[in-house]
């Protein structure tokens, strides 16, 4: 088994787990890192391509790795906004799930109140 598959099948595993995440958990800042995770698990399949073009004798495949620097700049970027406006979401609302996540025992018992 080679290098490029070790990794490949370990990114199918990231994003398989991150989609698990960003599926079952309710919390925002949980779906917030199980969609880190997926972007994770990308990031580790263009680094999986790009070495296969570099271990086939040709150079490193730019174009991969060129994908690769911008993606984990860009990702970066939209977790700090996402957390920023959850942040801003307790602000507003000193709860961070949103009125859709609340259970309806909550809310009947806020409404009579």
């Amino acid at each position: 088994m080679s290098a490029a598959t070790v990794f490949g099948l370990c990114a199918a595993a990231l994003i398989g787990i991150g989609l698990y995440g960003l599926i079952v958990n309710p919390h925002p800042l949980r779906k917030i890192l199980a969609f880190n995770v997926i972007g994770s698990g990308v990031f580790m399949l263009f680094g999986a391509i790009a070495r296969r073009g570099a271990a086939a004798g040709m150079g490193g495949d730019p174009v991969p790795q060129a994908l690769l620097i911008t993606g984990i700049v860009v990702a970066f970027s939209a977790t700090a906004l996402a957390v920023a406006l959850l942040l801003r979401l307790f602000d507003e609302t000193g709860s961070v799930t949103l009125a859709s996540d609340v259970p309806d025992k909550v809310q009947a018992g806020t409404d009579d109140a």
